[in-house]
């Protein structure tokens, strides 16, 4: 009964949000944001952690939340590295729900328990992902079902909010057949399945083979609907095809990295570079119309739905600002083409 409520009241306000989404075009939608670089994996294809990070305090992070509050943002999901080893996770998704933002949280799932769980659902955590990417671990990831099955039951019996098991295929999954057994197990512990496509090292998208697209459609139809499945976004990535969008990455869509400053994505770190706190409302504006070199390869799906709402609307004429070098640690990278932003 209390995840059926949560489930209503979440569907309520994901309604809300797409209608405040359609009506204007100065808000947020979609935020992630990353409170701990951290993380106690290591898996050879991901460019999005390390294991030196500190937790950004906690006093910081609501700063921050407040800052996309008063922007209007509509969701907000909690991402990293690992989110679950920063200290004060749970306060920081209480903040969240406290200025009326939906709440989510992309996690590997290792530290879940059923305190953990009860935690996060005292918290008011409303959506949770976790990505699969093999049955049984290998030197590319740990992230199996064979070792998360315990948690994925955990979760079926005590979770309120709402869980997507997102499997994989692509670069460095040596078993496709893999993703449609993880695919088949979330959907028979009552989950949602969602199917991503790991992107090569520069954040862009690789076709996938013959026998692995025929896999990656039967999951697509496998199990509950999903917002990726409005358009041909993924079908395009998996055939290794460019896509034709309108990418509002730096206004609809914003990436917090631990050092407070907005980028672009997740795959395009560094761009444009700016703290939160000094972010205005005409540069996001200004990113809203700006096009963006990347977007025709781009493999970010999130990112990609945010856009389904503004692609019918206002074209993009403006090119990248030019930024001046700035010092930056070695975890803010930028990935870009020759001749791009420098």
């Amino acid at each position: 009964m209390r995840r059926a409520a949560r489930f209503a009241r979440t569907r309520v306000r994901e309604l809300r949000m797409i209608v405040k989404a359609l009506v204007s075009t100065k808000h947020p939608v979609l935020v992630h944001i990353i409170p701990m670089r951290r993380c106690n994996l290591a898996c050879t294809y991901c460019n999005e952690f390390d294991d030196v990070s500190t937790p950004v305090p906690l006093d910081e992070m609501k700063r921050r939340l407040d800052l996309l509050a008063d922007m209007g943002t509509s969701i907000i999901t909690i991402s990293g590295g690992e989110p679950l080893l920063h200290p004060d996770i749970d306060e920081v998704i209480r903040h969240i729900r406290r200025r009326g933002i939906i709440a989510g949280m992309i996690t590997n799932g290792f530290f879940l328990n059923q305190e953990r769980i009860e935690r996060l659902n005292r918290a008011g955590l409303e959506h949770l992902q976790i990505s699969i990417d093999n049955v049984t671990p290998d030197e590319v990831s740990k992230k199996s079902l064979k070792t998360l099955d315990g948690r994925l039951e955990m979760l079926a019996q005590h979770a309120v909010f709402q869980v997507n098991i997102n499997s994989v295929l692509g670069s460095g999954v040596k078993n496709p057949e893999d993703a449609l057994q993880i695919a088949h197990r979330a959907v028979d512990l009552g989950f949602t399945s969602t199917v991503g496509i790991i992107h090569d090292n520069n954040g862009q998208l690789k076709p996938l083979g013959e026998h692995e697209q025929s896999i990656f459609e039967e999951i697509m139809e496998l199990g509950k609907s999903s917002f990726s499945r409005f358009n041909e976004f993924q079908h395009n990535v998996a055939r290794g095809r460019e896509h034709n969008w309108r990418c509002r990455s730096g206004s609809r869509y914003l990436y917090i990295c631990e050092r407070g400053l907005v980028h672009w994505c997740s795959q395009q770190r560094g761009y444009p570079g700016i703290p939160l706190a000094q972010y205005t409302p005409e540069m996001r504006h200004r990113e809203y119309s700006t096009e963006k070199f990347c977007a025709p390869r781009c493999t970010v799906s999130c990112v990609q739905q945010v856009g389904i709402l503004d692609n019918w609307r206002d074209p993009q004429n403006l090119k990248p600002m030019p930024t001046a070098p700035t010092p930056q640690s070695q975890e803010l990278v930028h990935i870009g083409s020759a001749g791009e932003i420098q």
